[in-house]
């Protein structure tokens, strides 16, 4: 807003400018005084019509100050000292005198004080101040905010600009955010500093819009983000919030509501209200509290707001709830007469000492008293009497329903005020009034630094230089110093270090309720240390355990949150964990499997290592199976020695007798490598049975893969001018088997190497199932071979043979995987030994069982000429 803007308001509210000049409008003198409703208050008999002066008389009602003294330079102080209370019609308003905020002002008259007898800040200098009463009220904030910029001469020039010499250097106050905001945006573009001791709500820091505004309270942004973590220390998930309904509270509670949800915290409800609205409003935001289930009631309120409606939560009994307060009320003694709200917390400002300032307050003589309106209220409203005065006076008025007289004694002077228990007296719990002294000491500093000069150790102050606020505004920024062990400066948004104690409303031995502090927060220090508790902390109804406040009880380990449809993410319903799956924290979002190596517990909270389940030699199964093994290995060797004893026979021969030996050794080890699943499992045994069965098998389908390719190149071979045999003769069949072998060994060994298997557990998965499925690509591709050559025109052709045996190889493979896939414990190793048995047997019976039956029973058969007779029928 620019400055002659700012000059049009100043003068339409506080002063109308007479302007005596021919030129100022077209038409007659009179005319122009008509237009602007001014009174003529002419200085000579003529006016020049080459010059014009601009003289400003202040119009309307001159608010006179509270407190006021001249001085060299003087500091404006605007303060609550009487606040707005609704009678019972809920029409007419009454103002009552708030005695903390009497002290307030009365410690900035001893700042002042202290600082004229100072000789090391502003030596010779006098300082004065006017401080006004605002009521709580914005029209009167604004008012107040106008004749400080104006002064109170009733006639000032102005000449071609808005500054006036009644200016005051700086203004301390208000105690309310939204009267420091309307002020602010009075007094800033003039440049003159307003240093607040209680105005809390974070958009002062706005420096766009209030660039003359500091404060030495912290900003509410610092007080929002510790009540959230303060909240989520006590488990707190599900609370109600109320809040004035005013800058302080509304952006208080906004910036605390946002970090309670980043903080995962629920909020119920969320209710406003002023001490100006009408009293069902009041009893609407009560009864809400009333009927909630959230045990935990957040207060971001001014004190005149929440007096209210705490006093209407007194007059009917309600459940009982754990308050949480902001530093304005919190720390307020008047309010300590709520019993119910015992166990009360919340962040106030630190305690402070300030020497001599009791003695100060209480040097109340009867001659300064009658002198000051106010200090006149405040005494008969302490002691119920009338100052000054011969008679008693008789008091009717009505409280509710009922009519009720009294009188008024005369104060007689016997009155003691140190014996007074009032807010004015306290100066137990120094807070904020330690905040308008530090306000009062930075606006003095900056007032040296602008007018002293430090020379050879020597201050000279110049008592008649004149300075402009701006200079004070300038100075302000830069101010850093110590004043009873407590520092003072200002950040770049005009804020100083956020500093809390965490105050308890805790009850006394003699059952009244004092303020304790239990912790502190200091937002200066790391992340982690910022928030700490020092001692122990009393809650509602004086209890020792920290009450819950939740939607949903916590979902115990075991089961998992399913959220409820259209609530809030603070309730939910809990789901026990599918089976196999665990849950092993308190309100689990999901469950989660167990290791391979592991199953859950009953309750499905933990993992528990199974136990060493294994196929023993002394069960039936395992005598069964490690027989079936034995068996199966005598038997190859059986055949084997039948081989080896008609070596010479065409049969034996014609079936590339140097691979079926081969293929016996290699069955032999087969069914002997199911033995070592047997027995309990040690690492050893583990990585040798998986590699064991892996490689033979490989071998073995190697033998078979190669006397397949026989057949189809036996065939090609006898083709009028093939000569294909040269290329696959023994050395090439032997090369074959050792290179298919060596693929698996390579597969085995990186499988051993990377995530070997072990005790109950495969290892890698992966190459598990790599060396099954390489031995199932040389099965498969057997199979196919197998398949083409089933059909050439030899008397005996060993192709079939391969054919059903791969068919009942991969059938038995086939049907392995979800057979091992499914089965538990032991039972996983059986289903893998029965595969490799079955497989086993179905290679040596049906590849090797038709040549010894013809070898043992049919010897008829075993002839070159039967064998090479294509014209009979196939026996085989």
């Amino acid at each position: 807003m620019e400055i002659s803007a700012l000059c049009i308001g100043l003068i339409l509210s506080l002063g109308l400018c007479e302007l005596n000049s021919a030129l100022a409008l077209n038409g007659s003198e009179d005319d122009v005084k008509q237009r602007a409703g001014l009174t003529e208050d002419r200085t000579g008999a003529g006016v020049s019509t080459q010059t014009s002066s601009v003289k400003c008389k202040l119009q309307g009602t001159t608010r006179l100050p509270v407190f006021s003294m001249d001085g060299n330079y003087a500091i404006g102080g605007v303060f609550s000292i009487h606040y707005n209370m609704h009678t019972v019609n809920d029409t007419v308003f009454v103002c009552s005198i708030n005695t903390r905020e009497l002290r307030f002002s009365r410690a900035m008259i001893f700042a002042i004080e202290e600082i004229n007898n100072s000789t090391e800040l502003l030596p010779g200098i006098k300082l004065g101040y006017q401080i006004y009463d605002s009521c709580a009220s914005v029209p009167v904030a604004v008012h107040v905010a106008f004749q400080l910029s104006n002064g109170l001469d009733p006639e000032f020039y102005t000449s071609d600009n808005c500054s006036q010499s009644g200016m005051v250097m700086a203004v301390v106050g208000e105690s309310g955010s939204t009267p420091s905001i309307s002020m602010s945006r009075i007094t800033g573009p003039f440049n003159i500093p307003q240093v607040s001791h209680f105005a809390t709500c974070a958009c002062l820091s706005n420096k766009q819009q209030y660039p003359s505004f500091f404060r030495t309270i912290p900003s509410d942004q610092f007080q929002a983000e510790a009540l959230a973590k303060l909240v989520k220390h006590f488990g707190w998930t599900w609370i109600g919030a109320v809040r004035s309904d005013s800058d302080y509270g509304n952006n208080g509670m906004a910036s605390f509501l946002d970090a309670a949800r980043k903080e995962g915290i629920c909020v119920e409800y969320s209710e406003s209200f002023y001490r100006t609205h009408p009293r069902s409003r009041i009893q609407r935001v009560a009864d809400v509290i009333r009927r909630s289930t959230a045990m935990v009631v957040v207060a971001f309120a001014a004190f005149g707001d929440l007096r209210l409606l705490l006093e209407e939560l007194s007059l009917l009994p309600s459940p009982p709830r754990q308050w949480i307060g902001s530093e304005d009320w919190v720390t307020d003694t008047e309010l300590l007469r709520f019993s119910f709200c015992a166990g009360a917390i919340g962040f106030g400002i630190e305690k402070s000492v300030i020497p001599g300032l009791r003695d100060f307050l209480l040097d109340l003589s009867p001659s300064k008293v009658a002198a000051s309106p106010v200090l006149t209220e405040f005494w008969e409203d302490a002691f119920n009497c009338r100052l000054g005065k011969s008679e008693n006076v008789l008091l009717i008025f009505n409280v509710g329903e009922t009519l009720t007289v009294g009188f008024l004694c005369v104060c007689d002077g016997t009155e003691d005020i140190k014996m007074l228990q009032s807010p004015y007296t306290d100066t137990s719990q120094l807070r904020i009034t330690n905040m308008v002294y530090k306000a009062v000491y930075a606006i003095a500093h900056a007032i040296h630094k602008a007018v002293c000069q430090e020379t050879n150790s020597t201050t000279q102050c110049d008592t008649f230089t004149r300075i402009e606020s701006k200079e004070v505004l300038s100075q302000l920024k830069k101010v850093n110093f110590s004043r009873n062990g407590y520092d003072v400066s200002f950040d770049a948004n005009g804020d100083p270090v956020a500093r809390y104690e965490l105050v308890n409303w805790q009850k006394s031995e003699s059952g009244s309720i004092e303020l304790v502090t239990v912790g502190h927060y200091d937002a200066s220090l790391p992340v982690g240390q910022k928030f700490r508790i020092s001692r122990n902390l009393t809650w509602v109804d004086s209890g020792t355990q920290v009450p819950v406040s939740v939607c949903t009880d916590s979902c115990s380990p075991g089961t998992r949150k399913v959220l409820q449809k259209g609530k809030p993410i603070c309730c939910y319903d809990c789901i026990p964990c599918p089976e196999g799956e665990i849950s092993n924290a308190t309100d689990s979002p999901d469950c989660f499997p167990c290791p391979k190596e592991f199953w859950p517990n009953a309750k499905r909270d933990t993992c528990l290592p199974k136990p060493v389940e294994f196929l023993s030699y002394n069960e039936v199964l395992g005598i069964i199976l490690a027989t079936f093994s034995v068996g199966g290995a005598c038997l190859a060797i059986i055949t084997a020695a039948v081989f080896y004893r008609h070596r010479a026979s065409p049969i034996v021969r014609a079936n590339n007798s140097e691979l079926s030996f081969l293929l016996l050794f290699s069955l032999t080890l087969c069914f002997l490598c199911s033995l070592t699943f047997i027995g309990e499992p040690s690492e050893w045994s583990c990585m040798l049975r998986h590699t064991a069965f892996g490689i033979t098998f490989v071998l073995c389908m190697s033998c078979v893969l190669g006397k397949t390719i026989v057949v189809l190149m036996a065939f090609k071979a006898t083709l009028p001018g093939s000569n294909v045999m040269k290329w696959f003769g023994r050395p090439q069949q032997r090369m074959t088997v050792v290179s298919f072998t060596f693929i698996q060994v390579l597969i085995c060994t990186i499988w051993l190497g990377l995530s070997p298997p072990f005790p109950c557990a495969l290892g890698s998965a992966i190459g598990f199932w790599a060396v099954l499925g390489y031995i199932g690509l040389l099965a498969v591709f057997c199979f196919v071979l197998a398949v083409l050559a089933r059909k050439l025109p030899d008397n005996f052709n060993e192709a079939k043979l391969i054919t059903f045996s791969m068919l009942i190889f991969c059938a038995v493979w086939i049907t392995f995987i979800p057979a091992y896939l499914s089965s538990p414990g032991k039972f996983t190793v059986a289903v893998e030994i029965f595969a490799i048995l079955a497989s086993s047997f179905g290679l040596i019976l049906c590849i090797f069982a038709p040549k010894c039956f013809i070898i043992m029973v049919k010897p008829e058969k075993n002839t070159k000429k039967h064998l090479m007779n294509k014209n009979q029928s196939q026996d085989i």
